[in-house]
């Protein structure tokens, strides 16, 4: 870096010379110095290219060139003229192209100042200029010098020390000293000229990714990831700071642990991640438009791995916001879209992270994250598995979670647990395990909300079950009145639930808008069967609409009435109706009293009544309407 910042400074004062020269200043700087004394800036230029020979190794070379490059500015600027800049830069592509073919063996200096060079020149270099990089000899020297050198994140092993360094004090909460080495070494390594650029030195290597003239290195170097990934995670698994879930640290860590350590370090892991997603990015692209890699080989080897790698890091993710980061939200789905092509390698796959330990739920919170992953990633390849294997592995894993409770914490695991249930049983092969594992589901669902289940998944479970037990599904044929069944359960657990409103839960407020009012049980409950209409068979929704309507008026005189009924209009005009269910809605609503039941509800007891076409109104009753 200091000689990189030679050369650039070099470079920035030769342009500040001229440009007290051409416009008379009087900079202190420059003001004695004449300009006799000085080559013209493209001989200066020339003269060390020329300088930059066989004499010294080729790694030097671009120290000097990149310093000139970086110190005459970006091409804008026209701190060079065209054809000179043109010149640096053919210089340094071919100086890097002959450091890379001069590397021998372990030559981490060389290795590492090839990477810092190229990472900080990068992007001033014209296009065809970086088309003429060795990206076959260049990926492998970046791989190794950002995840397994010195210089990078030394394989992961640096978490392993920090477990050395924590020790329960007097209050018996884990604290991790800013004295301490293994701190140092994680501020070190944040200030390093390599890490303190992840970002862009990952960008660098996903291109080269996507320019490698031989595709193998993709999976070599995807393979790499997956294996430093998953060192990672065995190291982090090995620290006691693992043990505990983000939600509890304040209890078990300590004051400065919580405020001035883990922070750099977390800091420090997500920049890894950000690294590895953009990296695994690259390499999906490149097998959606390379042949040889979308093959029936490559293609399932490249999307697990990106999986592995994705779940070893899972503790990182969950913590960073995943749903947030585009790029992840793609590799993530892109590889299981990939692995859902090929059933017997997804099979394969979720045979080998199936969680161990089946029948409790983990105290570690670890493999509390594990499982997670597991069940959000099994959820996507329910179409693709044969029923033995659905039962053996998602509905086994998943059943641990849906009558667990007592921790709010847990409260996305619980609900991963009930969307794989509810996957499994939209799965048309698994027809005969949904008739029977549903009795024993339905039942753990009442059981468990409203604790341990947000309305917003209590509310889509009944809705996919609803949808399951109805015409023309298998299940509706061999259980014709479970439907029926299903709502009068709602029905009748309404009117026992408790009136109080339920708390909102952190899964629950980006559901609707900040507007909403807050929901009792029966509010819930009604707004549930309001929900299951659209999926009802016509008898069925003759009969339920009525009943739907006397649950919403049920509910005591608040706002959350009001938005019951807002719920109730908005799935009869909402476009979630089709033709026939609309038909039967149009004609409850306009000749049954529909409207008068829900516009009114209680405070008007209309009597029906056959009345002869054209008769004369009712004046009082016309005028409250």
């Amino acid at each position: 870096m200091r000689s990189l910042s030679v050369f650039h400074s070099a470079a920035q004062a030769l342009i500040r010379h001229e440009q007290a020269i051409e416009e008379k200043s009087a900079d202190a700087d420059f003001v004695q110095l004449q300009l006799e004394r000085t080559l013209p800036k493209n001989d200066w230029v020339k003269a060390i290219i020329s300088g930059a020979d066989e004499h010294s190794p080729r790694w030097r070379h671009l120290l000097v060139l990149g310093g000139l490059l970086l110190g005459f500015g970006p091409p804008e600027k026209e701190g060079l003229s065209r054809s000179m800049r043109s010149t640096l830069e053919t210089a340094l592509v071919t100086a890097a192209n002959l450091a890379l073919a001069e590397l021998v063996g372990e030559d981490d200096l060389g290795s590492h100042s090839i990477t810092l060079v190229l990472n900080h020149c990068f992007p001033s270099l014209a296009d065809h200029e970086r088309a003429q990089l060795d990206f076959d000899i260049l990926l492998p020297v970046l791989m190794r010098s950002v995840f397994h050198s010195t210089e990078g994140l030394r394989s992961a092993y640096f978490l392993g020390a920090i477990d050395f360094d924590v020790h329960a004090n007097s209050r018996n909460q884990l604290q991790w000293p800013e004295r301490s080495p293994s701190f140092q070494e994680v501020s070190t390594m944040l200030a390093s000229p390599l890490l303190s650029s992840l970002g862009p030195l990952a960008r660098l290597i996903g291109h080269s990714i996507e320019h490698v003239q031989q595709w193998w290195l993709v999976l070599a170097a995807i393979e790499d990831l997956e294996a430093f990934t998953k060192t990672l995670h065995v190291q982090w698994r090995q620290n006691k700071l693992a043990e505990n879930d983000a939600s509890e640290e304040s209890t078990y860590l300590d004051k400065v642990t919580i405020e001035k350590t883990t922070p750099q370090l977390w800091k420090l892991l997500r920049s890894t991640l950000f690294a590895a997603v953009i990296i695994l990015r690259s390499a999906i692209g490149r097998m959606l438009g390379d042949g040889a890699l979308a093959n029936d080989e490559a293609a399932p080897s490249l999307a697990t791995q990106a999986l592995r790698a994705l779940r070893s890091l899972h503790f990182i993710s969950s913590r960073a916001g995943s749903t947030s980061f585009s790029q992840y939200t793609f590799v993530y789905l892109t590889a299981m879209d990939t692995l859902a092509s090929y059933p017997g390698q997804a099979e394969a796959f979720l045979q080998a992270i199936i969680p161990n330990g089946l029948g409790s739920v983990p105290h570690h919170s670890l493999d509390r994250s594990l499982d997670l992953f597991f069940l959000n990633t099994a959820e996507h390849f329910t179409l693709v598995l044969p029923t033995r294997t659905a039962e053996e592995l998602l509905v086994a894993v998943a059943s641990r979670y849906l009558t667990a409770g007592g921790n709010n914490n847990l409260l996305p695991i619980f609900e991963a647990a009930h969307s794989v249930m509810l996957a499994v049983f939209s799965a048309p092969q698994n027809a005969e395990l949904t008739r029977r594992h549903l009795p024993f589901y339905i039942d753990t669902l009442f059981s468990v909300f409203p604790q341990n289940v947000t309305a917003r998944q209590f509310r889509l479970a009944f809705k996919t079950l609803l949808r399951l037990t109805s015409p023309p599904s298998a299940l509706a044929v061999a259980e014709p009145m479970l439907s029926a069944t299903l709502l009068e359960l709602l029905r009748e657990r309404a009117c026992n639930a408790s009136t109080l409103a339920l708390p909102r839960k952190s899964t629950d407020q980006n559901d609707d808008n900040d507007t909403q009012p807050p929901l009792s049980e029966p509010a819930v409950l009604t707004l549930t069967v309001t929900d299951t209409l659209p999926q009802l068979p016509l008898d069925l929704l003759d009969e339920w609409l009525s009943l739907a309507v006397e649950m919403v008026n049920a509910i005591d005189k608040n706002p959350t009435r009001e938005h019951c009924k807002q719920h109730f209009w908005h799935t009869l005009v909402g476009g979630e109706m089709d033709p026939n269910r609309s038909g039967v809605c149009h004609d409850w609503w306009s000749t049954r009293g529909g409207r008068e039941m829900l516009l009114f509800g209680k405070e008007e007891e209309y009597q029906q009544s056959f009345s002869m076409s054209g008769a004369l109104p009712d004046e009082s009753r016309e005028n409250k309407l």
